[in-house]
């Protein structure tokens, strides 16, 4: 069997399976809505950059080696 043949049924089979859903469709929908709210509206909320905001630019690998190690300067 030709390899090119078999990547083809391969991508025939998802993509006639994706055009023939319909519950699939709602799901998928509802899966990518809450990857969305968990990687983008949860990041933007609580999650601060909080390196950025206590450390001057070009001085972050000092700043978090200090709060690893819990040094004192």
């Amino acid at each position: 069997m030709n390899r090119k043949n078999v990547l083809y049924r391969i991508y025939d089979l998802y993509v006639d399976g994706f055009r023939s859903m319909t519950l699939g469709r709602t799901l998928w929908a509802i899966i990518l809505i809450k990857l969305f709210i968990i990687f983008v509206i949860l990041k933007l909320f609580f999650f601060p950059n909080f390196i950025k905001e206590h450390a001057s630019e070009g001085e972050e690998p000092e700043f978090v080696a200090t709060q690893v190690l819990d040094i004192e300067h």
